[in-house]
């Protein structure tokens, strides 16, 4: 297939930007982007694609660079010609300006944890000996750049505590560079690890060394944009070479497998969890390391069911699994005995759904989501007996981490308007109390969070969060942010958010919709919303949409939606499907060009939720909904802002670059729909903190204009 080389016309790159006043009293002028003669057959279908060559890597095409140059210059002079942004800035920094640490991570003795002062641009990691020892700084990737633009993106202690694994990630990208460092010396070794993504390594209990999986080296130019297949588990020697790591296991055979990799507590078993897509279905596979030379053996042959080792003794392995309960149990299988008949069930399926189980302390902690809030319960080893843990409200709790022998352990609760709380559980008296608590310089208790339950468009029942100043009326009158994801099961569950306290502040209310294709309500639920389902999604979100504007909270004028990744995809669909329902559209790092998702970097994966282009049956789905594709000339649409970054090589920019090409082309009227792209920065995970609060503070400027916040 050819590949089109765009010229710009009129001998200048673009169209010269219109003054400043222009901007903001009438019709932009967009830069005027080149088209393309790109048609694809789609199963007999014929589609246009007239801005494939946006989906050039924009570092190395110079005429995609230029094209970001310019449509940011349009989107940059727009919200700087906003007067209360500015503002909204200054409060968001001092939003942003607390503490933040998370729950601690023990290892012989020695509490690893990582901790932002503030507004520093990514969080430091410390340790200290005993919950009273001094603590100091390990990894400052502060002091890496000046720009804050390497992130410290996981870490992982041996079991002594003396050693550690971390990963540093440059710029967004999912790629990371694993390094070790001595912990009491706090010296990095020689050791450096490339080309790893999507693996976190395990430690052998003596620490000589871990278990890691890896893609070969990508080709010249191909690293941001190339499909990652063919990934490998390596086993890395402390203080040797990358080159000189032994390869431990890889299918060639399928080379659309990857493979997270978990050593066992006592150091028996390397297990391979197997998975080649987004679902949550996985085969399982283990090494015998007590055996030299053992050979793979395939415990779970199949990718119909979740299995996710939460533990073993000896040779029982505790698996949570779906398998035949679509809510989640627990289940031991003995690898001396592997069939079916001869697994003990240990936590029945319950009426809520069963997020994830540990083995810590010698009990199951189990989470479960109930209406998309956390409830906890600590299991005995036989399953017979339970304690549920009290969590202070309607919030989300997450941690719960530690060894099979520990005396405690650690997790953090936070809600809408709750700030994140560090809480640790002693095993010997069963109480939780406080560990480290937050101050942010704002009063909740000015705030009420609510749980309502609407109808979707085929009466499905969807669950709902609502935050606002307490006293609001219902007149019909609130600016409305309402938010979803709705894909990939993931569930949407109450979380504290500096960003969203400054929109409650400005006197706009949050909303948060549990759609279907998440996974607040278990496998049924997710699987509602994939495939030739995932217009579930869209009508339920619409449906939030229609009922807060009939329950009188807000109207369209004053409604905004906003998702990201998924949720970017989200809002495109809607807002293509129901223009005059929004007031502001606030699409981030979205899919937008369903045909072609799966021919880039990860994309590949989401074939389990979305389907895909290269099935019939799957095209006509994709095709209809498609935000790229369903646009329509002379249509007005709400005012948009879309937002990605140049190193996203999650949901590569060219999604958006496309979608923003061909709305700025078709939309008729006044209303702005622009892009910002940020550079330097990808999906989203170690976005520094300054560039962050300037995005927050872009978007909620671009809504108090037009969402009339400002009469």
């Amino acid at each position: 297939m050819a590949r089109f080389f765009p010229l710009f016309e009129s001998g200048a790159a673009f169209l010269m930007l219109c003054s400043l006043n222009s901007l903001l009293a009438g019709p932009l002028t967009y830069p005027k982007t080149q088209q393309g003669p790109q048609v694809d057959n789609h199963h007999g279908t014929m589609v246009p694609d007239p801005y494939r060559w946006l989906e050039d890597d924009v570092r190395n095409s110079p005429a995609v660079r230029a094209w970001v140059e310019e449509e940011n210059k349009v989107t940059n002079a727009f919200l700087a010609g906003i007067p209360q942004r500015e503002a909204i800035r200054k409060r968001l920094t001092e939003l942003w300006d607390y503490e933040k640490v998370s729950a601690p991570v023990v290892r012989n003795g020695r509490y690893f944890y990582l901790r932002n002062n503030g507004l520093q641009n990514q969080a430091v990691l410390y340790v200290q000996d005993g919950l009273q020892g001094n603590p100091r700084v390990l990894i400052d990737p502060n002091i890496l750049t000046k720009d804050g633009t390497v992130a410290l993106a996981s870490w992982a202690p041996s079991y002594d505590g003396k050693l550690l694994a971390y990963a540093l990630a440059e710029a967004g990208s999912d790629w990371n560079t694993w390094k070790i460092l001595e912990v009491d010396s706090g010296k990095s070794l020689p050791d450096e690890l490339k080309w790893v993504k999507f693996s976190t390594p395990t430690w052998l209990p003596d620490g000589k060394g871990f278990y890691y999986s890896r893609f070969d080296e990508p080709p010249q130019g191909a690293q941001f944009q190339g499909l990652n297949l063919n990934q490998k588990v390596y086993f890395h020697k402390v203080r040797t070479a990358q080159t000189e790591d032994p390869l431990v296991y890889s299918r060639p055979d399928h080379p659309d497998w990857g493979f997270q990799t978990e050593v066992t507590e006592d150091g028996q078993y390397l297990v391979l969890t197997v998975w080649k897509g987004t679902d949550d279905n996985y085969r399982i596979t283990y090494f015998d390391l007590k055996k030299p030379g053992g050979q793979a053996v395939d415990l779970i042959d199949h990718f119909e069911d979740e299995y996710t080792l939460a533990g073993n003794q000896g040779n029982i392995f505790y698996f949570k699994t779906n398998r035949d309960a679509p809510l989640g149990k627990l289940v031991a299988i003995d690898v001396n005995k592997p069939s079916r008949e001869n697994w003990q069930l240990l936590i029945p399926e319950g009426k809520e759904n069963l997020q994830s189980v540990n083995l810590v302390g010698g009990k199951f902690a189990a989470s479960y989501l109930k209406d998309a809030r956390t409830e906890i319960r600590l299991f005995s080893l036989d399953g017979k007996t339970f304690q549920d843990i009290q969590l202070p409200g309607i919030g989300t709790a997450a941690g719960f981490g530690g060894k099979e022998d520990a005396k405690e352990t650690f997790y953090s609760f936070s809600s809408f308007a709750t700030p994140p709380v560090i809480f640790r559980h002693d095993f010997t008296t069963g109480k939780s109390e406080v560990f480290r608590d937050t101050k942010v310089k704002f009063n909740s208790a000015d705030y009420q969070v609510e749980q309502v339950f609407y109808k979707g468009k085929d009466g499905a029942r969807v669950p709902m969060f609502l935050t606002y100043k307490k006293g609001l009326k219902k007149d019909g009158k609130n600016p409305m942010l309402l938010y979803g994801y709705g894909g990939f099961n993931i569930s949407l569950t109450p979380a504290f958010s500096a960003s969203r306290i400054g929109w409650l502040e400005l006197g706009g209310v949050l909303a948060v919709a549990n759609l279907r294709g998440g996974g607040e309500y278990g496998e049924k639920w997710h699987k509602a919303g994939v495939k030739l389902q995932k217009q579930n999604v869209f009508d339920d979100f619409i449906a939030a949409a229609e009922w807060l504007i009939g329950q009188k909270y807000t109207q369209p004028s004053k409604l905004a939606i906003q998702g990201g990744s998924n949720g970017g995809l989200l809002v495109g669909a809607c807002m293509t499907q129901r223009p005059e329902l929004f007031g502001a559209c606030l699409p981030a790092v979205g899919v937008m060009d369903m045909l072609r998702f799966h021919k880039f970097t990860a994309g590949r994966f989401w074939v389990d939720d979305y389907g895909s282009a290269d099935n019939p049956e799957e095209f006509k789905a994709l095709f209809a909904y498609s935000p790229y594709h369903n646009l329509k000339k002379g249509v007005k649409y709400p005012p948009t802002l879309i937002t990605t970054a140049d190193t996203d090589d999650r949901v590569v920019p060219g999604h958006s670059f496309k979608f923003a090409a061909r709305l700025q082309e078709y939309h008729e009227g006044n209303n702005p729909v622009l892009i910002r792209i940020e550079t330097r920065a990808g999906h989203g995970a170690g976005k520094p903190t300054a560039k962050i609060i300037e995005e927050v503070a872009d978007q909620w400027g671009f809504l108090v204009k037009n969402l009339g916040m400002t009469d």
